[in-house]
């Protein structure tokens, strides 16, 4: 039989985490619902304990350092993780978790966005920022995910036991969303039914500071995973400042013979050459890019074959 691991991160999510705990083990009754409590201060580790769950601890704040121990530590044959908001309800569970164990998908993503997210989330910032998000990662990495940021996923043992977590706050979904679609991993979204927090629960992102910090991730994340888009981008950028500044020179060169600004034709070709270097930069690195693709797929197999022979019981 199949381990299915029910993940819930945790940050003084008192009010609702036993509706939570509750909802889960009764869908997924043969699945273990792990809490891990991040430094709650509410009693939500006694709460959710008493619920029937497996109660950890990660004492580094943030999502992505509990997402870093969650993903170490437990060994299961699918994943799902859920946040302990109450914000997801559990019907979806058993229909994600089996695209997982049946079909060998490697993230199922809980897909709010083409649901009732819209209509049930009341900062409105947050729906912007969504939009926001989702057009700039589609754009830039060429593909069709509806919702990025979602913290409703499911995931095969393959993903979790690969996957190098590098954020520590909420940029963790941003990060697992970029990697997989780089990765070729196997990806399904399906739409699930979004439900505001209930009154008295408050949201811990905060919606300017880990916006900027979810858009500095992807502009990071572009530049290391598509690293000559990256910097042709910036070296056709400073070639055009180079280029305009140098026109108006060559202009008054052509109607009277003599160069008037030398400080000005100085600086353009600098500019121009940094230009080229980065342009140089971007080949150099994708080259690197697409070795390391080539090392981490070969990885995956041998990792694919490890856990195959060291099943969870």
């Amino acid at each position: 039989m199949s381990k299915i691991a029910v993940l819930i991160p945790c940050y003084n999510e008192s009010q609702t985490i036993e509706k939570v705990v509750r909802e889960y083990r009764e869908a997924l009754p043969e699945a273990d619902v792990y809490v891990y409590d991040n430094n709650s201060t509410d009693g939500t580790d006694k709460i959710a304990l008493r619920a029937g769950a497996i109660v950890r601890y990660e004492y580094r704040q943030g999502k992505g350092n509990v997402v870093r121990s969650m993903f170490r530590d437990i060994d299961a044959d699918c994943y799902l993780m859920i946040d302990g908001d109450d914000t997801y309800p559990a019907e979806n569970a058993r229909q994600m978790v089996d695209l997982v164990l049946d079909k060998g998908v490697d993230m199922v993503i809980g897909d709010r966005l083409s649901s009732t997210y819209f209509t049930e989330n009341k900062r409105p910032f947050h729906n912007s920022g969504n939009r926001v998000v989702r057009y700039l990662i589609n754009k830039l990495f060429n593909n069709d995910v509806r919702d990025i940021m979602t913290g409703y996923r499911a995931f095969s043992r393959l993903f979790v036991k690969s996957f190098p977590v590098l954020s520590k706050g909420f940029e963790i979904e941003t990060e697992m969303t970029i990697h997989a679609v780089d990765k070729n991993f196997l990806l399904e979204e399906v739409p699930v039914t979004y439900r505001d927090r209930p009154e008295g629960s408050e949201s811990k992102l905060n919606t300017f500071s880990d916006g900027f910090r979810v858009l500095r991730t992807i502009a990071s994340l572009f530049r290391e995973y598509k690293p000559f888009k990256f910097f042709l981008s910036v070296a056709v950028l400073l070639w055009i400042i180079a280029i305009a500044f140098f026109v108006p020179v060559f202009v008054d060169y052509l109607q009277t013979g003599l160069v008037l600004k030398f400080p000005t034709v100085i600086v353009c070709g600098v500019v121009a050459t940094m230009g080229a270097l980065m342009w140089i930069c971007g080949i150099i690195l994708e080259v690197i890019v697409k070795k390391h693709r080539q090392l981490y797929e070969l990885m995956l197999n041998q990792m694919s074959i490890m856990l195959s022979d060291n099943k969870p019981e």
